[in-house]
């Protein structure tokens, strides 16, 4: 947000944040990563970011897989004429290249906890924890799930529980990935494989707790057999290759995305189930529409909240709709109830063999659905 609104406009900006600024990026790969669309990376290099990504990894297929009945969806880039359907990049990787792309001139790098908020008749005053305080016009929340804007100015939200939990490591694959995201679904998680390199990918093993729990006690051998045996074989022998991270699956929706002089973005506003890890690219439209909405207000006093009020209405409809598809199909797919499971491999395998359904769902998750 800082990076968009530097480049296309004149104003003074501060990027507060208690963790590290500017990450070093490890010879190995981050356990972090995202699946960036062809949307996410346009708007990347509108802002001079994509070429300064110190390592990206192209995709140009994802194929899905259902244990529970014979259904498949595979999607490839050159049926929409593309040579990617996007790429997987490290969130650190992420993070360093717009930090580099930040002019200091304009925009302060402030390394601090945000300990209260003060609205004035003109915006906020920001205390921070390094004895600090700030004035701004504008306050955007872009601080994650957890959002300390969010609670300080008090903007209640809507939270669901999938009472699932997400493993997330890195693995060695025997077998090549062939420039292919995969997800299989099973009858108690879904497991997705972000390739990193041709032998080398990220998973998301999202889970049951109870299934999470078991995982979470076993040593890295027996790890590594059941993850082998969950991905049924398709990658050969897998191998961790960093720590394994597990952390709680829970939706949450702002019950307000703006008021006066403050606006939440990202994972602030709303954050969904990692189905199709659509997260990072439905914040990054929120960057593109909040900073669209104040480029084109004819208003002197930045912040207004009719100005934000149409953002707000702007990417409530697509974060909500995205929310609800994949609460859906996460339901779809834990059920396996016989006559579910017949039709559910019915649905996946006639989007499959449709050129023009199948195209729908691809343009949908690649960000090019053209609106009007």
């Amino acid at each position: 947000m800082a990076a968009e609104l530097a480049n296309k406009m004149t104003l003074s900006i501060a990027v507060i944040d208690p963790n590290d600024l500017n990450p070093t990026i490890s010879p190995k790969f981050h356990t972090r990563v995202s699946a960036i669309t062809p949307a996410s990376i346009d708007f990347l290099k509108s802002i001079n970011v994509w070429n300064e990504l110190e390592r990206k990894n192209a995709f140009e297929a994802t194929k899905v897989w259902d244990q529970n009945s014979h259904g498949r969806l595979n999607f490839h880039a050159k049926d929409e004429g593309m040579e990617y359907l996007g790429y997987i990049v490290e969130n650190d990787v992420i993070q360093s290249a717009l930090y580099r792309a930040t002019e200091p001139s304009t925009t302060a790098m402030i390394q601090a906890s945000l300990v209260e908020l003060i609205a004035t008749d003109v915006g906020y005053q920001v205390v921070l924890n390094n004895g600090q305080t700030l004035s701004c016009k504008l306050l955007i929340g872009a601080d994650g799930p957890q959002s300390k804007v969010r609670s300080l100015a008090n903007i209640e939200f809507k939270e669901q529980n999938y009472n699932q939990a997400a493993i997330i490591a890195n693995v060695l694959t025997e077998k090549p990935l062939n420039k292919t995201t995969w997800q299989r679904f099973l009858s108690d998680s879904i497991l997705a494989f972000l390739p990193l390199s041709d032998h080398q990918a990220s998973i998301v093993w999202s889970c049951k707790n109870s299934l999470a729990n078991t995982l979470e006690k076993l040593d890295d051998i027996a790890f590594n057999k059941c993850i082998t045996e969950a991905s049924e074989y398709q990658f050969g022998s897998l191998e961790l290759q960093s720590s394994r991270k597990y952390f709680p699956l829970v939706a949450r929706s702002a019950n307000q995305y703006v008021l006066e002089n403050l606006s939440l973005i990202g994972d602030a506003a709303h954050n969904i189930h990692p189905l199709a890890g659509q997260g990072v690219n439905l914040g990054f439209s929120d960057v593109m529409e909040l900073s669209k909405q104040l480029q084109a207000s004819n208003s002197d006093t930045l912040g207004e909240f009719l100005v934000l009020r149409k953002y707000a209405r702007a990417r409530r409809l697509d974060n909500e709709l995205m929310a609800k598809t994949m609460t859906g199909l996460d339901w779809v797919y834990k059920e396996n109830m016989e006559p579910l499971r017949w039709l559910r491999g019915y649905g996946m395998n006639l989007i499959d063999d449709t050129p023009s359904l199948k195209s729908f769902f691809q343009r949908q998750a690649l960000g090019k659905i053209k609106k009007n």
